[in-house]
């Protein structure tokens, strides 16, 4: 088998995803205008022809799925989401994501945008630092009071018939639309996440430069260094807010974005050691198997089957 490079790791764009993954022509043609690639606002109802399984994935575009009926289940980095009416899971640009099922009878609205979206008129480059959930280490999941929900529903709706009529041809009607709905998603998940402590700060930091340094960096004491703590207090911190250690942490990052280069590239074994900065591929196969049960290989071999 053949390898692909490094450059020809799969991350979607709009278009790449749809012909990967909608099983019908005729919704990809009705449903998304052919200037949607920096943004676009459907009812979940009306694309759901999804096919059934969605394999590790990556997209360049933020990514935002509200639920008003039913449950959406999906995996965002290593955790699996279950979303309910009044909730919304959010999967940043370069995050990776994955969908075991799609349940068809499930209804919202689903909006995605370019980052680039939000800069110019009414937006900046810098504004996209106050929304975390739009960062890979952020919290993807947030939930909405009947109240806030309904204000998040009709922001969407409103963008959802902009996009119906004229696609994303007026950026100073959507602009500010996507501005209000992200301002609006912040106020929530601050709620959710006011008591916050100087361990879940650090957590968060902690998070963020993992996501940065996995594939050069496994080492706790690392991580610990760079915050300006010991590794002792690094651990117990981590496992406070999350129930995790970091080696855990760092563990888990590592088999994600593996599994990913596994369903979504050519490469061989070792060369998906090194991505993850395993430089020695039995040392790697072995933590692999140690977690999945399985040698990277024989997961392959399983991918190919299915």
């Amino acid at each position: 088998m053949k390898a692909k490079k490094e450059g020809d790791i799969k991350t979607y764009d709009s278009k790449g995803f749809r012909d990967k993954f909608f099983e019908s022509e005729n919704t990809i043609s009705h449903f998304f205008k052919s200037n949607s690639e920096h943004f676009f606002c459907l009812k979940i109802e009306d694309i759901n022809q999804l096919k059934d399984t969605i394999p590790p994935s990556k997209h360049i575009c933020h990514t935002l799925v509200f639920i008003t009926s039913g449950v959406h289940k999906m995996k965002v980095g290593f955790e699996e989401y279950t979303t309910k009416s009044n909730e919304i899971i959010i999967i940043p640009a370069g995050q990776i994501f994955s969908i075991k099922s799609i349940d068809k009878e499930t209804t919202g609205i689903i909006c995605q945008f370019h980052q680039e979206i939000l800069i110019g008129k009414y937006g900046n480059r810098e504004m996209l630092n106050d929304f975390e959930f739009l960062k890979i280490w952020g919290n993807p999941h947030v939930s909405f009071q009947n109240r806030e929900a309904e204000f998040i529903l009709n922001l969407l709706s409103r963008l959802h018939i902009e996009y119906s009529e004229t696609g994303c041809i007026n950026l100073d009607i959507i602009q500010p639309y996507i501005i209000t709905l992200l301002s609006e998603i912040n106020k929530n998940s601050i709620k959710t996440n006011k008591n916050i402590t100087a361990a879940t700060t650090l957590t968060t930091k902690f998070k963020e430069l993992i996501y940065t340094h996995i594939k050069t960096q496994h080492q706790v004491s690392y991580y610990a260094s760079i915050l300006n703590v010991t590794p002792n207090h690094l651990n117990k911190s981590i496992k406070s807010v999350t129930g995790k250690s970091p080696t855990k942490w760092i563990d888990e990052t590592i088999l994600l974005e593996a599994k990913y280069l596994l369903y979504q590239t050519n490469l061989t074994i070792n060369e998906i050691a090194i991505q993850v900065g395993h430089y020695d591929q039995s040392y790697f196969s072995r933590i692999f198997k140690k977690h999945e049960g399985v040698t990277p290989i024989e997961y392959r071999k399983m991918i190919d089957k299915s």
